[in-house]
C-alpha cells in the first residue's frame, strides 16, 4: 500500500538542480535577424555619400540651429502649460452639473479637436485679415479701454503658442476627464462628509489619485507637442524646422538638413522620455504595472544573477 501522505524523497542531486525557464529559440532567431537588418541599414546610411555627413557635422551645432532649438523648447513648454491648465478647467466644466458650463466646454472641444492643427496655426498667423485691430471696451458703444494692431500683438511666436496651446487644451481636457472619472466617487463623498469644499476636494483628493491615469497619455502629448512645433514653420515662427528650411532653401541640401533636424528631435524626445518614465513609476506605486520590468532589464538582471551564482560555485 502506497502512503500518499509521506513527503516525496529528495536526493542531494535533485536539490542542487537549477530550475530555468524554457528556451525560446524562435525568439532568439528573430532577434538576431532584426539586429542583422538594423546593422545593415545603419551601415548603408553611414556609407551613403548622398547624405553628405560633412554638411550634417557643420550644421549640427550651428548657432542658427540652437536659436531654433530654444524657440522649439519654449514653445513646447509654454503650450503644454497652457493646454494643461485650460484643459483641466474644461474637464471640470464638462463634469459640471451646469448646462451652460457643460455646453461651453463641449463646444470648445468640438471646435479645436475637430479642425486640423495646421489650419489653426495658419488661422492665428493670419488673424489680422479677419480683425485688423484688437479692442477691449464696452460692447455696442464707442467706449474703448485698449486698442492695438493685431499684427503687433500676434507675432508668429504668439500665434504659434495660441494655436498649439488651445489645440492641446481640447485633448488634455479629455485625458484629465478620464483620469477624474477613474477615481472612485466614494473618495469625493468621504471628503465632502469631512466638510471639504468641492474645489478643495478636487485639488487635494481627486486629482492626485487621477494622476496615475493622466501621466502616461500626458507624457505622450508632451512628446507629440515637441514634434508638432515643426508645423509652425508655415508661419515662420523661427523654430528648429523653420531655420532648417531657411538653410536648405539656400544651399539646396535638403536631406542632410533633415538629418540634422531628426537628430535633434530624437535627442529631445529621448530626454523627455526619462521624466515621463519616472513620473509613471512615481504615481503607479501600489499597482501591478509598477512592478513591470522591461525585457532588457530582465536580461541584464538574469545575466548578473548567473554570473554571481557561477562565482559562488567557483569559490566553493
Amino acid at each position: 500500500m502506497i502512503d500518499t501522505k509521506s513527503p516525496p524523497v529528495t536526493t542531494p542531486r535533485a536539490q542542487e538542480l537549477d530550475i530555468v525557464p524554457a528556451r525560446n529559440h524562435g525568439r532568439w532567431i528573430a532577434a538576431i535577424a532584426s539586429l542583422a537588418a538594423l546593422v545593415g541599414l545603419v551601415g548603408s546610411l553611414a556609407k551613403n555619400d548622398n547624405l553628405h555627413w560633412d554638411i550634417v557635422g557643420d550644421y549640427l551645432f550651428a548657432d542658427l540651429i540652437f536659436d531654433g532649438l530654444s524657440t522649439t523648447l519654449w514653445l513646447t513648454a509654454a503650450a503644454m502649460l497652457l493646454g494643461l491648465a485650460l484643459g483641466t478647467l474644461i474637464a471640470v466644466m464638462r463634469l459640471s452639473s451646469s448646462p451652460v458650463l457643460y455646453g461651453l466646454a463641449n463646444a470648445f472641444v468640438w471646435v479645436f479637436r475637430g479642425t486640423p492643427l495646421l489650419v489653426q496655426i495658419i488661422f492665428w498667423g493670419y488673424a489680422a485679415a479677419l480683425y485688423a485691430y484688437v479692442k477691449i471696451g464696452i460692447p455696442f458703444t464707442d467706449v474703448t479701454f485698449f486698442q492695438a494692431e493685431t499684427n503687433t500683438l500676434l507675432t508668429p511666436a504668439i500665434a504659434a503658442l495660441l494655436a498649439l496651446g488651445l489645440n492641446e487644451a481640447a485633448y488634455a481636457s479629455e485625458i484629465v476627464r478620464a483620469g477624474i472619472q477613474s477615481v472612485d466617487p466614494g473618495q469625493a463623498e468621504a471628503a465632502h462628509s469631512l466638510g471639504m469644499r468641492p474645489a478643495l476636494t478636487m485639488r487635494r483628493i481627486v486629482l492626485p489619485q487621477a494622476m496615475r491615469v493622466i501621466i502616461p497619455p500626458m507624457g505622450n502629448e508632451t512628446i507629440n507637442m515637441l514634434k508638432m512645433t515643426a508645423l509652425v514653420s508655415v508661419i515662420s515662427a523661427h523654430d528648429l524646422m523653420s531655420n532648417i528650411q531657411d538653410v536648405y532653401a539656400q544651399n539646396y541640401q535638403v536631406i542632410p538638413m533633415l538629418v540634422v533636424a531628426s537628430i535633434w528631435y530624437l535627442a529631445l524626445v529621448t530626454l523627455l522620455s526619462v521624466p515621463q518614465a519616472w513620473l509613471e513609476r512615481r504615481y503607479g506605486r501600489g499597482t501591478s504595472r509598477a512592478g513591470h520590468v522591461s525585457p532588457l532589464r530582465r536580461l541584464l538582471g538574469g545575466t548578473v544573477e548567473r554570473l554571481g551564482r557561477n562565482n559562488k560555485e567557483q569559490s566553493r
